[in-house]
């Protein structure tokens, strides 16, 4: 039944009808691909969960201001003092700015004087000033302030003043410009390096072609899918999710690519009709496929339990990605290789009735050396990769710190440090309190106790409700302004018939945290039992399944040990998101079962012609190689992240590139052999497959002939 879906999509006549339908499909939804940035939510409050208090809290704010209002500040900074010149001009690009479409409440050291603001806009050693003010762009915010920034550099520059855009509106720009120009040149840069692998891989200055045109197919369908889904359902898309995506599709595809491309070249040599030849690779590659790509797709749905709108949002919107990119590469990819012909492996075209080289290669050497003591191999590897994980006690999961949010200096971080230590608090990130208005005084009475915060003043008296501010007199992502929200939030809650809630920058931070802790908690293993579950179906036994999801999660712990190490003593940035484990665990735990999977469904396929231990032996020298390739490619594609000027990519990009190269190198052709050669039949309990005559599993060293058709 398969065979014959598999021949009918790659017949004679039908390789062209899929090809245009592919290609006008595909087309039309990567038109819109251009949009997608269109429909992004990055606003902070869509990635709190509802029942966050920062949340109703914010609900509660919009009857005093616009939710769309964003505090902004800047700061002037003179090694040897201000001049009166300088203080001169900050007041007049003040005017300046507040001429600017979308910005308001410009305030200047001047007019906050007149006011009588009582925090100072003016440094008391007179080497620091800061202007403040309000954007407000509405939902377009994030699209317009890669525009904005520059604008406003230009008009705060003073020659030899250093001026910084800071505060939320700063940080916001930051991001928004990284964002911005980061997605097309991660996508460059990601295909070079691919590019670079396959011709590596393949020697052959034409193949690489195939997979990365249809890579880079399935990627625009996804964007243009997402789009749709974007606007007009519910599903949140946001910067992060994008780009993750370009590298999630590229690596993912490419992979699959591999694997259809060497069972069609294993076919080649058995078949004299091409399309004869494909419709058998389809045919024994796409459940491989399949079952990886529905692995990865369940797994990132896994997300959806998250209590974080960011984290849940990721999942459905890469799931999607790696959905359609599977249909792409089991469509488009067979249909160009058909067209094409044996000619595009040139120079080294697969014959028919050569001889198939994977069966005397490297694999082949490594499976024979792992034959005469496989008990001895999978124990001292697994004793190995334990002790690699003893690494992830270096591992700070309690948040960066804004200093360290970026690996390149930026401004709104560089602003904000000076603000601080010149003794000058950022008021575009206050403590907001809102509480009943008959309490607002005990409600004061209360946040004045704490320490950290300047003296609270209710701003604000509407339907009953106070709107009640405190500037922080710290970093407000410090650990101090972290100490200082928690006792106003301890503080305020004890005031009787306040409903007190706490809000604003920290506090939000604060809400992240601990929503990622949760999700850390119940996320993992709802992951692990779907995995359990795809394994069981696949491969039809339930010892496997829970010896590769072992296997995957020792390599998981190892590459988060190795990366603890790295992190603090190669990165110099031991502090990690509180997200980051599960982010890399559900990629790595996805990903990394792919390549047991792409072995073990091969070793079922020998085992039922030549008993498992020598059909783990085929299966390994059949498929080591372009598994390996494989893997290089994902470890590749991940790593690219690192040239995102952001922690957080760095670090997700270096431990899930870690991990792949763990499961491709060590355990999936190491342990997982080791095993399968140890337990031989056995490994597929409770199924009879390979358990009837057990004695006649050869011991002596098979020999290496993969299977004929």
């Amino acid at each position: 039944m398969h065979r014959q879906i598999a021949g009918r999509l790659t017949g004679p006549v039908t390789k062209w009808i899929v090809l245009v339908a592919v290609i006008v499909i595909a087309g039309g939804l990567a038109s819109f691909a251009g949009k997608l940035v269109d429909v992004q939510n990055n606003e902070t409050e869509s990635w709190l969960p509802e029942s966050a208090e920062s949340t109703k809290g914010f609900e509660r704010l919009e009857a005093f201001q616009d939710p769309y209002d964003v505090g902004t500040t800047v700061v002037y900074y003179r090694a040897s003092g201000l001049t009166d010149a300088d203080l001169a001009d900050i007041e007049t690009q003040g005017g300046e700015i507040g001429k600017l479409d979308g910005v308001s409440d410009v305030v200047t050291p001047q007019a906050a004087q007149a006011a009588g603001v009582p925090a100072p806009f003016v440094s008391a050693d007179g080497k620091v000033a800061k202007l403040e003010f309000t954007v407000n762009y509405g939902d377009e915010l994030w699209e317009v302030l890669p525009d904005l920034k520059p604008k406003i550099d230009k008009i705060i520059a003073i020659d030899g003043v250093r001026s910084y855009l800071a505060g939320a509106g700063g940080q916001s720009a930051d991001a928004a410009t990284i964002f911005s120009s980061g997605d097309s040149n991660l996508l460059l840069i990601t295909l070079g390096v691919v590019v670079l692998i396959l011709l590596v891989t393949y020697r052959s200055p034409i193949l690489w072609l195939l997979p990365i045109i249809t890579a880079v197919v399935g990627l625009g369908a996804s964007m243009g899918v997402l789009y749709l889904l974007a606007k007009n359902t519910s599903l949140t898309v946001n910067g992060q999710s994008q780009f993750i995506l370009t590298v999630l599709v590229i690596g993912a595809g490419t992979d699959y690519a591999l694997l259809l491309v060497a069972r069609y070249r294993e076919e080649l040599r058995r078949h004299e009709d091409r399309h004869e030849a494909m419709a058998f690779a389809l045919h024994r590659a796409a459940p491989a496929i399949l079952a990886s790509s529905a692995t990865v797709v369940v797994g990132l749905l896994c997300l959806m339990f998250a209590d974080l709108n960011s984290t849940a949002g990721m999942g459905p919107a890469n799931a999607v990605g790696i959905a359609v990119t599977f249909v792409v590469m089991v469509t488009l990819l067979p249909a160009l290789l058909v067209i094409c012909g044996r000619w595009v492996f040139w120079p080294f075209v697969p014959h028919f009735g050569s001889t198939e080289p994977t069966a005397s290669g490297l694999w082949a050497k490594v499976g024979a050396g792992i034959a005469p003591r496989p008990r001895l191999v999978w124990i001292g590897t697994a004793a190995v990769l334990g002790l690699l994980c003893l690494g992830f006690l270096r591992l700070d999961t309690g948040g960066i710190p804004s200093d360290e949010q970026y690996t390149k200096d930026q401004d709104s971080v560089i602003g904000q440090t000076i603000l601080v230590e010149h003794g000058l608090v950022d008021a575009s990130t206050p403590i907001q309190v809102v509480a009943n208005a008959d309490r607002a005084d005990d409600v004061i009475a209360a946040m004045s106790k704490v320490e950290g915060i300047s003296a609270p003043v209710a701003v604000a008296d509407k339907d009953g409700i106070a709107l009640i501010v405190a500037d922080l007199t710290s970093d407000p992502y410090s650990d101090a302004a972290t100490a200082a929200v928690e006792d106003v939030r301890s503080a305020v809650h004890q005031v009787p018939d306040a409903d007190a809630l706490t809000t604003g920058m920290t506090a939000v931070s604060i809400d992240i945290m601990d929503a990622s802790a949760r999700d850390n908690k119940v996320i993992i293993p709802i992951v692990l039992g779907a995995v359990l579950l795809i394994l069981a179906g696949l491969l039809r036994s339930i010892l496997s399944p829970v010896l590769l999801i072992g296997t995957v999660i020792l390599s998981f712990g190892a590459a988060l040990g190795i990366s603890g190490l790295v992190f603090d003593l190669l990165y110099g940035r031991e502090h990690t998101d509180p997200g980051f484990p599960l982010f890399a665990f559900v990629f790595l735990v996805a990903l990394g079962i792919d390549y047991n999977i792409f072995l073990m469904t091969r070793v079922r396929e020998e085992a039922a012609i030549h008993g498992t231990r020598r059909g783990s032996l085929i299966a390994l020298s059949s498929t080591g190689g372009v598994i390996t390739s494989a893997g290089l490619v994902l470890a590749a594609t991940f790593a690219m992240l690192a040239t995102m000027p952001m922690t957080f990519t760095l670090q997700l990009g270096t431990t899930v590139a870690l991990g792949v190269l763990l499961d491709t190198m060590i355990v999936r052709s190491v342990l997982v052999t080791a095993l399968n050669l140890d337990l031989g039949g056995r490994i597929w309990w409770p199924s009879k497959l390979d358990r009837a005559t057990p004695a006649a599993e050869p011991e002596a060293e098979p020999d290496l002939q993969t299977t004929s058709v």
